[in-house]
């Protein structure tokens, strides 16, 4: 069917949405429904980006702030070996996959995650921990071999206190990019999700030490009232560790 062809074709080239703002809806408080169950609901069913991944077949709507980042960084490339650190529910491998062209065999792409991870085609998926102290040695074999993408949209679960879910998100952050040193080829890349508010300084010194160019990037389908911004570093000039054989 003409319809079922335009959705595959739309995920395969990993378009961002092209949408007209609908009318907008509004949700009444149900009895069971806490007055910020009933917000997000609201958000949810307003959002362009929730119901365009839907229509894409995406697993979330963060998907599209992946294909905004590599549309403007040119981050994913065939060929690649690439990984995506807290991929559940899968969004961002859905775009990478299709942007490394992993489903022919070019590149590697790994996914890891606490979480169980339905099938990604193109894709390895470890069920671990990314902080054990095997996670390294089981990506390499898994990329057979160091890592030209690192990227991470992890975001710790909210308090609904900024300055704790601040640090929080914050501490995921530098744990992924201690994590990425470890396993990263020279000239590589690393993309992490990080929140303004003060803390995020002295993981970009260490970045700026380590790139050669570090930059502070808000995706447009990141929400507008959220802290979340996108640090993006390219050009990883290399420690004596990493990309070493397990």
């Amino acid at each position: 069917m003409r319809g079922s062809g335009s959705k595959d074709a739309g995920r395969r080239r990993g378009r961002a949405p092209t949408t007209a703002r609908p009318a907008a809806v509004r949700v009444k408080t149900a009895a069971r429904r806490t007055a910020s169950s009933t917000q997000w609901l609201e958000r949810q069913l307003n959002d362009p980006f929730v119901a365009e991944a839907k229509r894409l077949g995406y697993r979330s709507r963060a998907a599209f702030k992946l294909i905004q980042l590599d549309d403007r960084f040119r981050l994913l490339k065939p060929g690649m070996r690439v990984v995506d650190l807290g991929s559940a529910p899968g969004g961002w491998l859905q775009v990478a996959a299709a942007r490394l062209k992993a489903e022919t065999g070019r590149g590697r792409l790994v996914g890891i995650d606490c979480l169980p991870l339905g099938a990604v085609a193109g894709t390895v998926l470890l069920q671990l921990d990314f902080l054990d102290e095997t996670a390294p040695a089981a990506l390499r074999a898994a990329l057979d071999g160091p890592a030209d993408l690192v990227l991470s949209d992890m975001a710790a679960p909210t308090t609904g206190h900024a300055a704790t879910d601040h640090l929080r998100v914050m501490a995921l952050a530098d744990a992924a990019y201690a994590f990425a040193r470890e396993v990263l080829a020279p000239g590589g890349a690393f993309v992490a999700k990080v929140f303004q508010g003060g803390t995020e300084r002295d993981l970009l010194a260490a970045l700026k030490q380590d790139f050669a160019v570090v930059r502070h990037v808000k995706p447009p389908a990141s929400r507008a009232d959220s802290a979340e911004i996108y640090v993006v570093a390219q050009g990883f000039r290399g420690t004596s560790g990493a990309g070493a054989a397990p």
